[in-house]
C-alpha cells in the first residue's frame, strides 16, 4: 500500500497533467503568452511531481552499507532538478514576452474569452487545494520534495491570478497586459525557484537548520548533571535531522549514571527536533569541587582497582593519602607490589609529587564461592562462641540469625546483633570487628565473619 508521502504525490501529479492539458489548450487557442507561460510552468510541475513520486520512494529506503545515513539527499537532488527547470521557463518567458512587447503591433493577436477565464479561475482554486495538502503532509513528514512540490503550486496560484489581471486588460482593449502578466509569472517562477533552490542547498551543503542548535544548547544546557556542551552538530537529510553532540560531566559519576544521562539528553531533543538521529558523547570533566577522596577513587576506577578506607591528611605544608587495596589473593607480593607502586604513581600525577600515598595491600574477596550449610552442631557451636565474646564485652546484645557455610576456601559465618541506638557507626563497627577477631582466633578455620548490627528494639 502506498504511503501517504506517495498517495498526495501521485494526486498532484494527476493535478498537474490536468491543469498543464486544459491550460495549453486554451492558450493556443487564445494566442495569450501568458496561458502559455502557464502551461508550461505546470508541464515542469508534473515533470518536476513525477520526479518527487520517484524520489520519496528512493529516499524512504533505510540506511544501507553504502549510505550509511539513509537516502534521505535524493529528494534535495530533486528539488535541485526541479529549481533548474524553474528558472530555464522563467527567463525564456521573459525572453518571448519583451520579443511581443517591442513587436511592431504590441503583440499577437490575444482572444480573452470566458473559457480562458474559466480555465484560469479553475487553475487558482486547484493550486490552492493541492498546496495546502502537500504543505500539510510535508509538515507532518518533513519532506523536502512535498515541500517544493507546494512551492510549486503556490506560486502557480498567484502567477494565475496574474494572468488573470492580464485578460482582464487584454478585454479592456489593452493587448499588451497579456505579455506584462506573462513577465509577472516569470517573476513569480523565479522567486519559487530562489526559495526552493537555497533551501536544497542549504541541505547539500550541510548546512545547520536555521536556530535549531540554538534550541539544542538551551535544552541540553538546562539538564541536571551537564556541565559543559562542547560541540553541537546539525545536519538535514531528507526528512530527518543528524545530530552529534559533545557534553562534559563530572567524571566521578558512574557508568550507570552516565547511561541515564545520555538518554536524557536523547528524550529531551527528541521532544524539540522531530524524527532526529542523535549521537551524544559524554566526556569526563574534572571539578573544582571534587574531593581529594574521589579523585583517588577516579584514578583506582580508570585502572580497574578495588579501594577502600581512602583516608587523606592534609599537614602543615604537605598532603598524605592513604587507602587500602585488594588484589587477587594468590598474586606473588611482588606483582601485587607493582600494582600498588603504579597506582601511587599515578595518584602523584594527579595531586602532585610531593604528596605521600601509603597503600595496605590485602586480598581480593572471592565472589561466588561454592558452599554447603554447615552441621547444625557446628552451626550451635559457633552460636555459643559468639554471644561468650559478646557478652564479655557487653556492648552487644542478642546474637540471632547465625549462618555457618562451608567453602573451599574455609568457612563464612553471618550473624545478626542488637546495640545502643545512639551509639555511633565508629563505636559500633570497632565493637563488632572485636567480636569478629575473637571468633576468628577461636576457629582458624572461619575465613570471613559477616556481621549486622541493629538499633536495640527494631
Amino acid at each position: 500500500m502506498a504511503s501517504e508521502k506517495e498517495q498526495v504525490a501521485i494526486t498532484s501529479m494527476a493535478a498537474s497533467a490536468g491543469l498543464t492539458i486544459a491550460k495549453a489548450a486554451v492558450g493556443i487557442a487564445s494566442g495569450s503568452l501568458a496561458i502559455l507561460s502557464e502551461a508550461a510552468h505546470s508541464f515542469i510541475d508534473f515533470v518536476a511531481t513525477v520526479m518527487t513520486y520517484f524520489a520519496i520512494r528512493i529516499a524512504d529506503r533505510p540506511a544501507d552499507d553504502e549510505h550509511h545515513y539513509g537516502h534521505g539527499k535524493v529528494e534535495s537532488i530533486s528539488a535541485l532538478a526541479e529549481t533548474a527547470l524553474l528558472f530555464a521557463l522563467s527567463f525564456y518567458v521573459v525572453w518571448e514576452a519583451a520579443h511581443r512587447l517591442l513587436g511592431s503591433n504590441g503583440g499577437h493577436v490575444i482572444e480573452a474569452s470566458l473559457l480562458a477565464f474559466a480555465v484560469m479561475a479553475a487553475s487558482v482554486v486547484i493550486d490552492y487545494l493541492r498546496a495546502r495538502a502537500l504543505y500539510r503532509v510535508a509538515s507532518k513528514t518533513n519532506s523536502e520534495a512535498l515541500e517544493a512540490d507546494a512551492l510549486h503550486f503556490s506560486s502557480d496560484m498567484w502567477s494565475s491570478g496574474a494572468v488573470l489581471i492580464g485578460l482582464g486588460g487584454v478585454a479592456l482593449g489593452y493587448p499588451w497586459a497579456d505579455s506584462v502578466a506573462a513577465i509577472v509569472v516569470a517573476v513569480f517562477i523565479c522567486i519559487a525557484g530562489w526559495r526552493l533552490g537555497k533551501r536544497t542547498i542549504d541541505t547539500l551543503t550541510d548546512t545547520a537548520p536555521s536556530g535549531v542548535a540554538d534550541q539544542i544548547r538551551d535544552t541540553v544546557t538546562a539538564i541536571p548533571g551537564v556541565v559543559t556542551l562542547e560541540r553541537v552538530r546539525v545536519r538535514r537529510v531528507g526528512p530527518t535531522s543528524f545530530i552529534e553532540l559533545v557534553v562534559g560531566a563530572s567524571r566521578t559519576l558512574p557508568l550507570d549514571r552516565v547511561a541515564t544521562l545520555k538518554s536524557e539528553i536523547i528524550r529531551r531533543i527528541h521532544d524539540d527536533v522531530r524524527g532526529a538521529e542523535i549521537s551524544v558523547t559524554v566526556d569526563p570533566i574534572a571539578l573544582d569541587s571534587e574531593t581529594i577522596a574521589e579523585r583517588v577513587m577516579v584514578i583506582s576506577r580508570n585502572r580497574a582497582l578495588a579501594v577502600h578506607h581512602v583516608t587523606v591528611h592534609a599537614l602543615a605544608d604537605s598532603l598524605s593519602v592513604s587507602l587500602d587495596l585488594e588484589v587477587d589473593g594468590n598474586l606473588s607480593l611482588s606483582a601485587a607490589h607493582d600494582i600498588a607502586s603504579g597506582l601511587e604513581a599515578a595518584i602523584k600525577d594527579e595531586l602532585g609529587h610531593d604528596v605521600e600515598v601509603d597503600t595496605h595491600i590485602e586480598p581480593l574477596q572471592v565472589d561466588e564461592l561454592t558452599g554447603t550449610d554447615a552441621t547444625p552442631p557446628r552451626v550451635v557451636e559457633i552460636t555459643k562462641a559468639l554471644q561468650e565474646i559478646a557478652a564479655t564485652g557487653g556492648f552487644l546484645k542478642d546474637i540471632h540469625e547465625v549462618r555457618v557455610r562451608d567453602t573451599a576456601e574455609g568457612e563464612i559465618v553471618n550473624f545478626h546483633c542488637y546495640t545502643d541506638p545512639g551509639a555511633s557507626v565508629h563505636l559500633v563497627h570497632d565493637r563488632v570487628d572485636e567480636v569478629e577477631r575473637g571468633l576468628r582466633r577461636r576457629f582458624p578455620t572461619i575465613k570471613r565473619v559477616v556481621s549486622h548490627a541493629e538499633p536495640r528494639g527494631t
